[in-house]
Formats: C-alpha cells, structure tokens, sequence
C-alpha cells in the first residue's frame, strides 16, 4: 500500500484528532532548508495545469451560484468571512469618499473577491485587481472579470491601470522565493495601506524554509513555504509603513507558528 493510500485510509476510519496527528507525519510543513534552489528541486507540482483546473472549477461554482465559497480549490456551503481584512477595507473607503482601488497579489481566480462581494458592493465605487500567474489571469480575463473584478501580468501593469489605495497579500509572500524583493516593488509604488493577511510568522531571530506537502484530497504538490521571523519581518516594513492593526487567524498546523494579519498605513 502506498503512503497516499495508507493516508486515504486512516482519513476514512479514524477519528478526526487522529487524523490529523498521523495526516501530520505525511502533510504538512517539514525541514529547515538553507536555500531555496535546494528545496525546490524536492518539490513538484505548484506550476501545473491541475492546479489551475481544479481551482478554475470550484472558482466557476462560485461564480454560477453552486457554491458559497473557494479556497485553494475547495468549495465551501458557507462563506467564512474575514471581519478584519473587511474592516480594514471599509476604513480605507471611508477616507476616499466611498471609493476603493484594491490590488490583491497572488489572488487566484478572485477567491478573496467573490468571498467579499456582498460587502464590496456597498461601495460607491470599487476596483479589485488580481496580480497572478500568466496562466491564471488568463483564465481569470476570459472566465471572471467584470466591471469590478481585473486581472493583470505584473504589478506595475496593475498600477498603471489604477491608482491602487490598498495593496493586498495574502497566503502568497511564504510562497515566494525573493519575497522581500516583491515588498520591494511593492513600496517602491508608494500605495498608502498593505494589508498581510492569513501568513505564518515563528519567533526565532530568522526565517525558517519549509517544504509543505499538500493533502491529496486538495490536490498533489509539494512546494517551498517559508516561515517568518515576526519581528524580522514587522522591521522591514517599519522603513516606509506604521502598523494600525494585527491579528490571529487560528489554524492548527504541524509547525509551531502563529498564523496572522497586519494593516499598515504609510509613514506621513
């Protein structure tokens, strides 16, 4: 039997604290790799074409009704709503008469998007620009965007576009091999607010490189995924932006981290 079968297996008749005890010896988040070109070569599958269609077909039930609510291609009867990030929003609009731009990098087919769109819609006016993968936003051009909802190639494409109030990322930067490089980019188009949402943070004086392991019931891939030292990573924006909020989002993982969102204002 293989190692994915024996996991099927247990899923299907064990007790769920157990399944998620023995599930942790076969997912999850594992090593402390010292470079990324070393644990990348262990990985597979982040970049391929059933990613993108597993993701495109819950994101299209979405879309048509069948379906509350997608996260990294499950589908969900009710949507769970992120009240911080939302709040955040609304503050934002509520300086700028009503009116929001957002750039949401690495935002998938619009996950964050559709999970809000109740809300969003209450603005006067609002924009919701997704910065992703050249496959992504392809699918994304053709199948989901609208008058509110747009995709782009590139950051400074987006930027070009609109004039971006908030800058959104969220579950993307541990995904990232340069990430402080893209922060770099990011700042260096001056948006007043960066709202980090849904990233995990360690408290060791560095940054620690995973390899997560993805259960096979979401999809089969192996990719790199870092944790971040907190206060490495708070400094590094406290160069151009102040912190307004935080918060902890629970989860219950295999690596002893905090889960969290920050809200930044730019610096006067």
């Amino acid at each position: 039997m293989t190692t994915h079968k024996l996991a099927d297996t247990i899923k299907k008749i064990a007790p769920p604290f157990l399944v998620r005890k023995i599930g942790s010896l076969f997912y999850g988040w594992h090593g402390n790799y010292s470079d990324w070109a070393t644990a990348n070569k262990k990985c597979a599958g982040y970049n391929s074409n059933l990613i993108l269609e597993k993701v495109l077909a819950a994101s299209l039930q979405v879309r048509d009704g069948k379906a509350a609510y997608e996260r990294d291609s499950v589908t969900f009867d009710k949507i769970e709503y992120s009240f911080p990030l939302l709040t955040e929003l609304m503050f934002i609009a509520s300086k700028n008469d009503n009116k929001i731009n957002i750039l949401d990098f690495g935002g998938s087919l619009g996950s964050t998007y559709f999970q809000n769109r109740m809300f969003l819609e209450t603005f006067k006016e609002f924009n919701w620009c997704i910065v992703e993968q050249p496959e992504f936003v392809k699918a994304g051009k053709e199948h989901f965007a609208n008058n509110n909802l747009h995709f782009f190639y590139s950051i400074d494409e987006c930027f070009r576009s609109y004039n971006i109030d908030v800058v959104i990322v969220s579950s993307v930067l541990q995904y990232l091999e340069k990430p402080y490089q893209v922060l770099d980019e990011i700042f260096s188009k001056n948006p007043n607010y960066i709202l980090v949402d849904l990233t995990r943070f360690i408290h060791t004086g560095k940054d620690r490189l995973t390899i997560q392991t993805v259960a096979p019931w979401i999809y089969k891939a192996k990719y790199c995924s870092w944790f971040f030292d907190e206060e490495t990573f708070l400094n590094y924006f406290f160069k151009n932006y102040k912190l307004v909020n935080e918060y902890q989002i629970p989860e219950n993982i295999n690596v002893r981290s905090v889960c969290k969102g920050f809200f930044f204002r730019k610096n006067n």
